[in-house]
């Protein structure tokens, strides 16, 4: 079923969160511009996502603020008053988020079908979008377009960068070969060992690499970056905190090589290009790992998921999680400069 055989005139798109989700819906959306450039699109997401999205061409964006509590959703709502939109693509599974859809007028309301809905979005939504055979995110969301009738789902980002964006990296980045760690996700169970990423840092820096650490300034991210720092007996430059979510989507950009973790970043770097080294154990990488990059995830999620219910992945619900805290120490050093190896021998 697709709902439209000619342009709409006007979409919303309510993701507000994550980087890396907001990411992954980027290219859903710049599909549908790339099949009807003419449509009107309107996106509600978060303060944070906004600075990722704010530049995109043809796409007015609006900021929900959680942190304003009842005053944050009527912010949106008196925003879109008068409006009313061809369809509306809810592609948030958060109650707030659902909250949000209340007071957003639209012929149409997409979510996710049962396979993928949580959190009674689907009381939200009168269109159920059928789940894909891939387990990925990302193809999930494209799903999106294609039940409005969008027919190329490849997927492809357009993120403009400035030229003080670019000359920031510029100045951060001083030859071809240069590894970017970033080392930390928000959730520290989703995190790697200091003698892990160093380990990699200090190999890929005798194979002539220049390393760069990079992140928020969250204390758990600069914390890591220390720690690692103090791993090592060479120099390493250090960003942690250090730049904005632009500056650190130029620098991902400029790299040779970017090494992450389940978190944003690995998803900025498929969308400017760059292969990730992806490093998994919570989450199955089939279904959040790096789109374009997945042949290069190290992960043990497999093994881990097995050990705590007894079932191969595919026997289990979607999104089934590893809980296991320390996971991620079940991934060697050995096994990642052995894919650091291999991906530096193909580029």
């Amino acid at each position: 079923m697709t709902l439209f055989n000619s342009a709409p005139q006007s979409l919303c798109i309510l993701r507000l969160s994550a980087i890396g989700d907001v990411c992954n819906s980027i290219a859903m959306a710049q599909a549908i511009q790339r099949q009807w450039p003419q449509t009107r699109l309107t996106w509600i997401c978060g303060k944070v996502e906004a600075r990722l999205l704010k530049d995109l061409p043809g796409i007015r964006v609006i900021i929900f603020d959680k942190k304003q509590g009842w005053q944050g959703y009527k912010a949106v709502w008196q925003a879109l008053k008068g409006e009313r939109f061809d369809a509306l693509l809810h592609m948030q599974t958060a109650i707030r988020a659902s909250i949000v859809s209340l007071g957003i007028k639209a012929k149409y309301k997409l979510g996710f079908d049962a396979d993928r809905s949580s959190d009674l979005q689907q009381l939200f939504t009168n269109v159920k979008v059928p789940s894909p055979e891939s387990p990925h995110v990302l193809d999930g969301f494209m799903q999106f377009a294609a039940t409005l009738g969008v027919r190329d789902l490849t997927p492809q980002w357009d993120i403009p960068l400035s030229e003080d964006d670019h000359r920031w990296a510029d100045q951060q980045i001083h030859q071809d070969a240069t590894l970017v760690i970033t080392p930390a996700a928000s959730k520290g169970y989703k995190n790697w060992t200091p003698e892990g990423y160093a380990a990699l840092a200090r190999h890929a820096h005798q194979q002539g690499y220049a390393i760069i650490l990079a992140g928020s300034p969250a204390k758990i991210e600069i914390d890591l970056g220390n720690a690692i720092e103090d791993k090592l007996d060479f120099p390493v430059t250090n960003l942690i905190g250090q730049s904005s979510l632009k500056q650190l989507l130029a620098l991902l950009q400029k790299a040779a090589l970017v090494c992450a973790p389940d978190t944003g970043p690995a998803h900025m770097a498929v969308a400017v290009g760059t292969p990730v080294l992806g490093l998994y154990a919570h989450h199955n990488p089939k279904r959040t790992g790096p789109y374009l990059s997945r042949q290069y995830v190290v992960s043990v999620y497999d093994e881990c998921i097995a050990a705590e219910t007894g079932k191969a992945p595919e026997q289990l619900p979607w999104r089934s999680r590893v809980k296991d805290d320390a996971a991620m120490k079940r991934i060697t050093a050995e096994r990642v400069t052995a894919m650091f190896d291999k991906i530096t021998a193909e580029l």
